[in-house]
């Protein structure tokens, strides 16, 4: 008995070496993004956004230009659509939405609103579904290229929107004034706490609030390439059509899991001015901003981080390699957006490192002999560990509170460990499709049910 207790705690302490100094690395990382952010602050003075209303009239005329792709999506579409050509206030768009052959359910749900108002365009693909949704806006792309031939028109802006986003009414004019002097644009998004899934759609809401408030801020200001958000975010077609020239033709990579993070990057390389826009609400309060429902369900959500995993930290690596040779903001930002493997290895360290620990003293008490010392060095860690914890926690209240009032900001504290489980339950799914995709897999449409919140209840 003394002996496997000997091992056990060997073993514990072991692990919680490792993972304690993961931690710290991971810790300081975020501390420097903190750091910067109030740095930034200090620099430039606390940050007023703009009012909607206030913005630079347009120079340049042109159409805006929607596009939403669909991929059994018939739970979502029509109130989508119908959703946003109640409240864009805007004279001149138009929404093109992607379609597969196969799916008719969701040509239905489409149809029936195409038909009332002509400002929707039905694209039906050549290819049966599921493609991926890089595929999708590629036949969206094409399509746009022979209506402007055919009609004579100039697209000013493509904005990308998902099939379950909630638009706001003064994007479109947000995006019209913004995009003249540059090749992107994005809006924050804000995900929408599913009724009933506080905790699990809850933790989206915590991480969006703290990336789109604090972490896109520094990231652009330090000079890295801003990745799109696949949503809510309007991008120049001269810049699109360079993209595609350089791709026999197609803007977007259809072998992508992340199109919306690659060409982020690809704009950057290219020189592409890209602003991460705050925008006060002119009539409302809050921001301009898009909304949505993000997965309610471990389950949903375990698939859907997989897929970020993949194709960010895996697969995105593969493809985007590193920056500029000497852009070392954009060479430390990529090497935090792959560090998510790394750091849930870490994490599942400290998990099973604590586990084997309370083993070993279970046992120290039922044999009735002395715990083993913690060695100083050891203990030292655990306390600034605990520090970088405390603060980490305080400064995702602190976002989430912003974004969401403080009665999130309190529930962010349990969604914390449930964001943990939902990552560590996704590494074992990413590094399948991983490996699906290197032995010559192809990429697929893994997505999720969506769904579009009833808009009476939401403020």
């Amino acid at each position: 008995m003394g002996e496997i207790t000997a091992v056990i705690e060997v073993v514990a302490r072991e692990l919680l070496l490792f993972a304690a100094a993961g931690l710290l690395i991971g810790g300081l990382d975020d501390l420097l993004v903190d750091l910067l952010y109030f740095a930034r602050r200090i620099i430039k003075g606390p940050a007023t956004p703009i009012r909607s209303y206030a913005l630079p009239r347009p120079v340049r005329s042109g159409r805006i230009i929607v596009f939403t792709p669909a991929w059994d999506e018939s739970a979502v579409i029509g109130a989508m659509l119908s959703t946003a050509l109640g409240r864009f206030r805007h004279p001149d768009y138009r929404i093109y939405v992607g379609l597969y052959p196969n799916d008719p359910a969701t040509i239905l749900a489409a149809a029936d609103v195409a038909e009332r108002d002509d400002r929707i365009r039905l694209v039906i693909g050549s290819r049966d579904g599921p493609t991926t949704k890089a595929d999708c806006l590629n036949t969206l792309w094409h399509a746009l290229q022979r209506d402007m031939a055919a009609e004579d028109f100039q697209a000013k802006a493509i904005v990308l929107h998902d099939a379950e986003d909630v638009v706001h009414p003064d994007e479109l004019t947000v995006f019209d004034s913004l995009i003249e002097e540059r090749a992107v644009v994005q809006l924050p998004v804000l995900p929408l706490v599913v009724p009933g899934s506080r905790l699990v759609s809850g933790h989206y809401a915590d991480e969006f609030a703290e990336s789109h408030i604090k972490q896109l801020v520094v990231r652009t200001w330090i000079g890295a390439g801003m990745p799109l958000a696949g949503t809510g975010c309007a991008i120049s077609p001269a810049m699109l059509g360079r993209i595609a020239a350089s791709r026999g033709g197609d803007p977007f990579d259809a072998t992508s899991l992340t199109e919306d993070y690659e060409l982020g990057l690809r704009i950057a390389e290219l020189g592409g001015q890209g602003l991460f826009a705050r925008v006060a609400d002119g009539t409302r309060g809050g921001v301009v901003a898009v909304r949505a429902y993000f997965p309610a369900t471990l389950l949903a959500a375990v698939r859907q981080k997989a897929r970020w995993m993949t194709g960010i930290a895996l697969i995105g690596w593969d493809r985007t390699g590193w920056g500029r040779a000497l852009a070392m903001g954009d060479h430390w930002w990529r090497l935090r957006d792959r560090r998510g493997p790394i750091a849930m290895l870490v994490l599942a360290a400290a998990y099973l490192g604590m586990f084997t620990d309370a083993l070993a003293i279970a046992l120290h008490w039922i044999a009735n002999t002395p715990l083993s010392p913690v060695h100083p060095g050891l203990r030292m860690l655990f306390g600034i560990n605990a520090l970088l914890l405390l603060w980490r926690l305080a400064v995702r209240m602190t976002f989430t509170g912003r974004a969401y009032g403080w009665r999130e900001a309190l529930w962010s504290l349990p969604r914390f460990i449930i964001g943990n489980f939902v990552a560590l339950a996704a590494i074992p799914r990413a590094l399948i499709r991983y490996i699906h995709v290197l032995r010559g897999g192809v990429a697929a449409w893994d997505k999720t049910s969506h769904h579009f919140p009833d808009l009476s209840t939401q403020s």
